[in-house]
């Protein structure tokens, strides 16, 4: 096993990050929405930690082609335009808009800068300019290529993040337009002539075209963030051709690869298959908020999907499925719930508690361990879980010690919270919304355990089980303990 490395960033207490972004042309899909979750806990932790971070995600709004950037076909945005019957920019608000609102119901954090392809053709357009200077670009018939092989000649950068050989790169090439064009099959456009039915186009030295979809990632994360910085991520999906590409025209351009370290999200998968709406193995996020698809059972809360979302390491593969989503939301259910045990306890714990309280503390302390082991969130939560056990006895009164310690449980409940909104994200969904009325329901539920504790004193059994059985039945479980009765509101 090769030994750990420890990340340092360029500029001491600054961290600079881009993650690529979405295309506009439709609603976000589930495994984008699960890379952006994960790179919400790894921009959360970093803050978390100290450090000023300028987090960047970009927004792809010049409709790149289907497939390859110069593939015989039309681009995206166009085609949903046409569709639509609508113009480009219009399909571009409104999944932009869209975009934002499924983002900010799995309350991830706006990035620091939101970045718009179309806001940056000048930008582009230089950096075409560059890289043909430097003698890595070649224009033929009004577009422009990066020639792969000076660059593989040259230097050993190409190849190494997707693990590609330089044989399979020289050889990869798909039937794509305007091959006879190019020196190599393996060049790829990065500035592309266009043709009449292309509505997004703009003029340039060469053509009246628009930029390859690998150039506008290159540009916009060295505008604001420098030739080098310090991450650059993205999806699984993008390692090739996407990525390598862009460390290609940043070579080109500039001299040097972007990024110090290249962070990818692995594919979310549906019932143990690869997403396909063709093959009917497909589900959106607003169709597991509502449950209205044949894959699963019930609607799931974005709370709850989060949850899941964290279960598995961001670099490996996540199955979605009914089972998972409904363990998931337990376990988030778990969490939430201890935390209000873990507050209600940390006002009352006795002195001969506080040896114990110190040992909980330890496991907070792993937990953030493993949070800085390659931001391992799955791990961080089975050491929070493992409290979970902790935390119920002590208040159910089965544990205690005698050996008095210095911590306290504000220590722990304070790493507890958070780890839990702070760092993963999560909200408390049972208490949203509900707080304008939350003293009241809280005074009214104050009243039912007096009237249920007075009738048990007065051994008036079938009073005290009618109120039990009562509150059971609308879903609110009373739990007795040695600090007193406590109720929480269970999942229906």
């Amino acid at each position: 096993m090769a030994p750990k490395r420890r990340s340092t960033p360029i500029i001491e207490g600054r961290v600079g990050m881009y993650v690529c972004g979405p295309t506009v042309y439709s609603d976000v899909h589930i495994g984008n929405c699960r890379t952006f979750v994960s790179f919400d806990v790894i921009y959360r932790y970093l803050m978390y930690l100290g450090y000023k971070v300028r987090y960047v995600r970009n927004i792809t709004d010049v409709g790149h082609l289907e497939g390859d950037a110069d593939s015989n076909a039309e681009d995206k945005i166009s085609k949903k335009a046409r569709l639509e019957q609508l113009e480009p920019m219009e399909i571009v608000q409104k999944y932009t808009n869209g975009f934002h609102e499924i983002m900010h119901r799995f309350n991830t954090l706006d990035p620091s800068i939101e970045p718009r392809a179309t806001g940056h053709i000048l930008e582009q357009i230089e950096m075409v300019e560059e890289i043909i200077k430097r003698g890595y670009g070649y224009e033929a018939n009004g577009s422009v290529y990066f020639d792969t092989n000076k660059l593989l000649r040259e230097t050993d950068v190409y190849g190494k993040l997707s693990g590609r050989k330089v044989e399979d790169l020289l050889v990869e090439t798909r039937d794509l337009k305007n091959q006879d064009e190019k020196r190599h099959p393996s060049d790829f456009a990065i500035w592309i002539k266009a043709d009449e039915r292309h509505l997004l186009r703009w003029n340039a030295p060469w053509s009246e075209g628009f930029p390859g979809w690998h150039l506008e990632c290159s540009v916009m994360s060295t505008k604001y963030l420098g030739e080098r910085f310090d991450i650059h991520g993205g999806g699984n999906d993008l390692k090739f051709p996407h990525h390598e590409n862009e460390i290609a025209q940043s070579y080109g351009a500039c001299g040097n690869t972007p990024a110090n370290y290249w962070i990818h999200s692995n594919m979310l998968l549906l019932n143990g298959r690869k997403m396909s709406k063709s093959e009917g193995n497909n589900i959106t996020p607003v169709q597991l908020f509502t449950g209205d698809s044949p894959h699963i059972s019930k609607a799931y809360s974005p709370m709850a999907l989060r949850f899941f979302f964290l279960q598995a390491h961001y670099s490996s593969t996540l199955d979605l499925n009914d089972a998972s989503l409904g363990a998931a939301e337990k376990g988030y259910r778990r969490l939430i719930d201890t935390y209000n045990t873990l507050k209600g306890l940390s006002s009352t714990v006795s002195k001969s508690e506080h040896a114990l309280a110190g040992e909980m503390e330890q496991g907070i302390q792993a937990a953030f361990d493993e949070m800085n082991d390659d931001f391992n969130a799955p791990k961080a939560m089975a050491r929070m879980f493992e409290l979970c056990t902790v935390i119920n006895k002590l208040a159910d009164g089965q544990l205690s010690t005698d050996d008095a310690g210095q911590h306290t449980l504000d220590t722990v409940t304070k790493g507890f919270s958070d780890l839990l909104f702070v760092i993963f994200g999560l909200l408390d969904e049972s208490a949203a919304g509900a707080d304008d009325h939350m003293d009241q329901l809280q005074g009214l539920m104050q009243l039912v355990i007096d009237m249920r504790q007075q009738a048990r004193l007065n051994k008036d059994w079938p009073t005290s089980d009618k109120i039990r059985d009562t509150l059971n039945a609308i879903h609110i479980e009373l739990k007795d303990g040695k600090e007193g009765t406590q109720w929480k509101i269970n999942e229906k």
